[in-house]
């Protein structure tokens, strides 16, 4: 099945798990900009290349890895806030990615469907809201839900486990390499958006 050029898997799946930012929502950009704003406060940078290939990862694990390859010293809790506040600041420049969309509201009320993110739980709910789409989800499942972030299958494993459904009845979507490597490590089909 092809919709809008996104290819659907052949196979019965009993539950479709979007990723959030580069997937259901145009976000990604903005988050580079909260980032690239937090980096250059503390007289670093994030380039463009490195920050897509971390895509998916959860700002609790990427803060750390930037800290050292800088040789900051940051507040792993108040730099997540900072930067999660710079991307909310951008919220409003957020559109929606629609043949993705399309799909999860076709399929509304007809499979479970759920959002499993690398993001805090609160600021994914803030994106899918300014995207309208909150309600057709059944799951939410933000980084402070499971233990590892992508490229572990934990993010997808802990969503499959809230709607139910066995992992390797669920298919994913995903935009990133790290959150397909997560689909599959979890035993689950994936769509790359």
């Amino acid at each position: 099945m092809t919709t809008s050029a996104i290819q659907i898997p052949e196979g019965e799946f009993a539950a479709y798990i979007f990723d959030c930012d580069g997937t259901l929502a145009d976000t990604m950009p903005l988050h580079y900009r909260a980032w690239q704003r937090l980096l250059r406060e503390e007289g670093g940078d994030f380039p463009e290349d490195l920050f897509y290939s971390w895509g998916g990862r959860p700002p609790s694990e990427i803060v750390p890895d930037l800290a050292k390859h800088y040789g900051f010293t940051l507040d792993l809790h108040e730099a997540v806030e900072r930067k999660e506040n710079y991307y909310l600041e951008l919220l409003d420049e957020a559109q929606p990615i629609e043949p993705v969309i399309a799909i999860a509201r076709a399929m509304h009320g007809k499979l479970p469907l759920a959002v499993a993110s690398g993001g805090p739980r609160d600021v994914v709910m803030q994106t899918l809201g300014k995207i309208g789409v909150t309600e057709i989800f059944d799951v939410i499942v933000g980084a402070e839900d499971y233990a590892r972030g992508k490229p572990a299958p934990d993010p997808f494993l802990e969503t499959a486990r809230r709607l139910g459904v066995p992992p390797e009845s669920c298919l994913v979507f995903e935009d990133t390499v790290t959150g397909e490597q997560a689909a599959r490590a979890a035993g689950m089909a994936c769509v790359i958006v």
